[in-house]
């Protein structure tokens, strides 16, 4: 394994289409939510755990997740543990671990990944990272991985490529397009120089830096400015006076749309950012009516294409129901047509209006 080469996973989401079962208190991150025994961040840390020095995986959290990431990963130094003070997007928690891994190793490279992606196909994963690794070391470049798609999706962003590669399999970046409507999206997969935006990023921590410089000065300052303290005793109560001062900003539109020097590598892994219970019911087992089933006392009666979900030791009677997302918990019940999961965001808001956070 390399010494310079690090990964910073981020799991400071809140996962809220994944309402019920992901909460404020609790996001999906932390979750077995395809019901494999195993939690999302625990797939993603096993993942980089071969191919990269234990020692070099950071964990990026908000504070009061902390301790959850410390139980669901016994193995990783508590160090290596980074507790954001607030919620402020991609861009300033990428500045901060970036700035602090450069006050110890100033020729790391390091991968920019979410805790709460699935990929199936381990191996040609660490393959492309590695591909990626070895193309930032050798350029002053901000590689980003994209997708191959298979179907017009809106819910996620799109990358467009040049036609030429200028190196096997690497492409110039053209343009980002956040969410596109399902007409754009069908021309995107027409025309084949467009990929899905998987929000894996690699890059030396020099080169980014040098791009919050001149893309994003005001973070670039207050990280800058306090950089001596990280890796030391003062480092939180650096990151308490910094936070408040930041933009709240992702780092697609603070640096990667900004930057010239963004390249992609168009992959195939098997991958879904596991955003909404569709993408959950897409890769799970179905029966032989198409119903992908997350408890074990689950029974369906003339069901079909539904996705449900419920504690292990809860009876569930489901009747006539097609294409349907059912979520049980302790104290939530979510019934949904398929064709209406996006708007569970608004479900929730309107709970919290209605009837306060207690069910966040």
């Amino acid at each position: 394994m390399n010494k310079n080469q690090f990964v910073a996973i981020i799991a400071g989401g809140i996962g809220s289409r994944f309402w019920p079962k992901s909460r404020v208190s609790y996001p999906k991150q932390f979750l077995d939510i395809l019901n494999t025994g195993k939690t999302l961040i625990q797939y993603t840390f096993e993942r980089f755990q071969q191919f990269i020095p234990k020692e070099n995986i950071y964990i990026i959290t908000l504070k009061e997740y902390s301790a959850i990431v410390k139980e669901q990963l016994p193995e990783i130094n508590e160090e290596n543990i980074v507790s954001e003070p607030s919620r402020k997007n991609t861009a300033p928690c990428i500045a901060f671990i970036s700035f602090k891994i450069m006050q110890t190793n100033p020729d790391a490279t390091l991968i920019i990944a979410p805790a709460d992606h699935l990929i199936l196909d381990n191996a040609t994963f660490e393959e492309t990272c590695k591909k990626a690794f070895e193309f930032v070391h050798s350029n002053n470049a901000l590689v980003t991985l994209g997708i191959k798609p298979t179907y017009p999706n809106t819910g996620y962003g799109y990358i467009q490529h040049e036609a030429e590669s200028v190196e096997d399999n690497i492409f110039k970046v053209r343009t980002f397009t956040e969410k596109p409507n399902l007409e754009l999206a069908k021309t995107f997969l027409l025309s084949g120089d467009f990929l899905w935006n998987a929000g894996i990023f690699i890059w030396k921590v020099s080169t980014i830096i040098n791009k919050f410089e001149t893309h994003q000065p005001e973070i670039f300052e207050l990280f800058s400015a306090e950089k001596e303290k990280f890796n030391t005793e003062e480092e939180k109560n650096a990151l308490d006076s910094i936070y408040p001062l930041c933009t709240s900003i992702s780092i697609d539109y603070a640096i990667m749309e900004k930057a010239d020097n963004v390249y992609v590598i168009p992959s195939s892994f098997g991958w879904s950012d596991l955003g909404t219970w569709t993408s959950a019911y897409d890769n799970l087992e179905k029966d032989y009516l198409g119903n992908a089933i997350a408890g074990d006392k689950v029974m369906v009666i003339d069901s079909t294409q539904c996705m449900i979900s419920a504690p292990h030791e809860k009876l569930l009677v489901l009747q006539g129901l097609n294409n349907f997302i059912v979520v049980d918990t302790e104290d939530v019940l979510l019934i949904c047509k398929k064709e209406k999961e996006q708007e569970i965001k608004e479900y929730v808001a309107e709970v919290k209006r209605n009837i306060g956070d207690k069910y966040l």
